[in-house]
């Protein structure tokens, strides 16, 4: 039988894959939050995203995490629909 080099901590593709998004998710949430005219704003945003995910950072359940991704860019959609009103 073949010894897998991999450490046994080692993500599968499909969770590197899901990884990768929610990172790509939470700097784009980042990015968009700089934006916001408002510091007080800006710094409730920023705070509330980065609880958010790190409440969530531990999550296994692939379910959840694919709702989880969902809700998040549905979140990042709408402060983006926010900010270009904003500026209209």
């Amino acid at each position: 039988m073949a010894v897998s080099r991999l450490p046994p901590a080692a993500l599968s593709l499909k969770q590197f894959i899901q990884r990768q998004k929610v990172l790509g998710i939470y700097r784009n949430m980042l990015r968009t939050i700089r934006q916001v005219p408002d510091e007080a704003d800006r710094k409730y945003l920023a705070d509330w995203a980065r609880d958010e995910f790190k409440r969530n950072k531990n999550a296994t359940n692939q379910d959840a995490i694919r709702m989880m991704i969902t809700q998040a860019n549905n979140h990042l959609e709408e402060l983006q629909k926010s900010l270009a009103l904003a500026r209209s």
